[in-house]
């Protein structure tokens, strides 16, 4: 039985000129019926929007996520700039809970002077210094998705974040196809390149709804380059063979379309993503 895959923008989509929590009206009415909060330079949206925000997605069955500040490193030889990453981690749950993201997104960190092992173990440490926090502050309405990186200096393969999410509690994967297309060299060429992602993903963690990150790009020596359109079709990771297996695999799931053309192509997806038979 095919199983139901949403698709949605990384941020609001391009050319809309209203407020962000009447976005899902806008998302909706295009044929989209997912959207990610990009929280990018830091946590801003305050109580009472981030509220309206939640019941305009459930007025318009649009699922929510939440893409956490891109400074966060929890594998830093820096104290405080693992305190400041525990914060925004913090901030971002309690936004999530108010806007009823299913997942807050996030990049765990950067190996700099340790290895792959010592960077993942203080990541872990720092998550659960996270969690303390959340709990006492009575936050339990959250699920935190590591997102596998693009740059081979991050911590962030698809191993490391299954590490993360096994370890801890209330933790599911982002699977960003596009990042694990370069951190790889390219390596994800066939249906039978996802379907190995998805089996290992199947074997090793309780997934209910797999949520995914999606985009043409470029890559060199050390990884992630620059995004690219989906009409740019020289640049990988092939997004038929993606859908085919998704529509065939039992996956609950949400894409979210990270390229130049958010919506546009999020659309795109959706339509070639329907129209197989």
């Amino acid at each position: 039985m095919t199983k139901k895959v949403k698709f949605g923008p990384a941020g609001n989509p391009l050319g809309y000129k209203g407020k962000t929590p009447q976005v899902c009206d806008f998302l909706a009415d295009k044929g989209l019926d997912a959207y990610e909060y990009q929280a990018t330079y830091g946590v801003r949206i305050s109580q009472n929007p981030a509220q309206e925000l939640k019941k305009n997605s459930i007025k318009n069955g649009v699922l929510l996520s939440m893409h956490a500040p891109y400074y966060v490193n929890l594998s830093s030889a820096d104290p405080a700039v693992i305190e400041r990453s525990i914060e925004r981690l913090v901030q971002s749950a309690r936004a999530a809970e108010w806007m009823g993201a299913y997942r807050i997104v996030f990049h765990p960190g950067f190996y700099t002077k340790y290895t792959p092992e010592e960077a993942l173990k203080k990541c872990k440490e720092s998550l659960e210094t996270v969690l303390e926090k959340l709990d006492a502050e009575g936050i339990k309405n959250f699920t935190f998705a590591p997102e596998t990186t693009g740059k081979k200096s991050q911590l962030g393969t698809l191993e490391e974040i299954i590490d993360i999410c096994q370890s801890l509690d209330k933790f599911q994967p982002t699977i960003d196809f596009a990042h694990l297309y370069a951190r790889s060299g390219g390596k994800i060429k066939s249906r039978e390149d996802y379907h190995q992602i998805l089996d290992i993903l199947d074997n090793e963690l309780d997934i209910d709804h797999l949520h995914c990150h999606f985009t043409r790009i470029e890559f060199g020596d050390s990884g992630e380059k620059k995004h690219h359109i989906l009409s740019e079709k020289e640049y990988g990771p092939p997004v038929k063979p993606l859908l085919e297996v998704l529509k065939e695999s039992g996956w609950n799931s949400t894409i979210i379309c990270e390229t130049p053309l958010i919506d546009q192509d999020a659309l795109r997806l959706k339509n070639c993503f329907d129209n197989m038979k």
